[in-house]
């Protein structure tokens, strides 16, 4: 089982990434905040400060076609967002 499943690039997260060192990934609902820490730590090389998750309940969508009204619903997640030791940087650019 996969802790992380990928990191949020948003407008948000990258200036909070350059300002306040602060990093969002989207993880398994299962996964503990201390799982998070290891993970992180041992994928990137970084110490981390400290773990919030957000635990977040799908939006109910609708379609309307013309045999029918579908409804249903996005699926559930879970967000961390990850604090790293001053002057630790996560380069999620490296690899393009």
């Amino acid at each position: 089982m996969s802790v992380i499943k990928r990191p949020i690039i948003t407008e948000r997260l990258t200036e909070e990434a350059e300002t306040l060192n602060r990093y969002g990934f989207i993880v398994n609902p299962k996964a503990s905040k201390i799982e998070i820490k290891k993970e992180i730590e041992s994928m990137y090389d970084v110490t981390v400060r400290s773990v919030n998750t957000m635990n977040y309940l799908g939006k109910p969508k609708t379609r309307y076609t013309k045999a029918a009204i579908l409804k249903g619903r996005t699926s559930d997640f879970k967000k961390a967002i990850v604090t790293l030791a001053e002057g630790d940087v996560i380069d999620f650019y490296s690899g393009i």
